[in-house]
């Protein structure tokens, strides 16, 4: 029977490193459900939509398409059939993504879309693994495996920074970090599908440990709560 891994977590905690090493050792379709967000960001950034227009933030949902494919267990956002995955991580999409995710309708025809993505997975087998702010306690509240997925947020800018690094992005650490903390902030105090580890979630905190110990801790816990399946 099929099974289904939720990771919550900040931004930075390495979610989304995680959740792709972990499907690659166990076989599992990784989905990360930030890119559906981050595409509808960016279609707001494109049409100039002022951050305070909230009718045509909503509006634009309707009028874009996004897609996911996973091949090989390496993920392509498509938007309107452009590939965007690089796109979607640009400064001007960080800036305003928390705050366009955090408005109710946003929010529920992305949680919609997430929940076909995965049940159309599940319906053909697969076991798959989501990450995101809200999987477990609002996506799938029903999940097999909860995690969630922490860091200190001087060490989530860190990482933040090296990876706007290798993809040719400067900037500087202190805004990065502030930028991370004020994401903090709107994240776990949003009205709907705000940032919280649910009860039977088991914490990890990866601050002080590499990647290789972090997918250790994971996989031992998919194993343990999935060994019945």
């Amino acid at each position: 029977m099929s099974y289904i891994v939720a990771i919550d977590g900040p931004a930075g905690s390495g979610k989304g490193t995680l959740t792709k090493v972990v499907a690659e050792e166990l076989g599992l379709v990784s989905i990360d459900t930030g890119m559906l967000y981050r595409c509808h960001a960016l279609a707001v950034v494109r049409n100039n939509i002022d951050i305070n227009d909230k009718e045509n933030i909503i509006k634009i949902m309707d009028e874009i398409e996004i897609n996911l494919v996973n091949e090989n267990n390496i993920q392509t956002a498509f938007l309107n059939g452009e590939n965007v995955t690089d796109k979607i991580r640009l400064p001007e999409v960080n800036n305003i993504v928390s705050l366009t995710s955090s408005i109710p309708e946003v929010r529920e025809k992305v949680t919609n879309l997430e929940r076909r993505i995965g049940y159309d997975w599940l319906k053909e087998g697969k076991n798959i693994i989501m990450e995101g702010r809200d999987i477990t306690t609002v996506v799938f509240p029903e999940a097999d495996v909860k995690i969630y997925l922490d860091a200190t947020p001087i060490e989530r800018a860190k990482r933040r920074l090296a990876q706007d690094t290798r993809n040719g992005i400067e900037e500087n650490f202190t805004e990065v970090l502030e930028s991370i903390m004020a994401r903090d902030k709107n994240d776990m105090n949003k009205k709907v599908g705000a940032l919280k580890r649910a009860p039977d979630a088991v914490y990890i905190d990866s601050s002080k440990l590499n990647i290789e110990q972090v997918k250790r801790k994971i996989i031992d816990v998919i194993e343990r709560k999935t060994k019945d399946k």
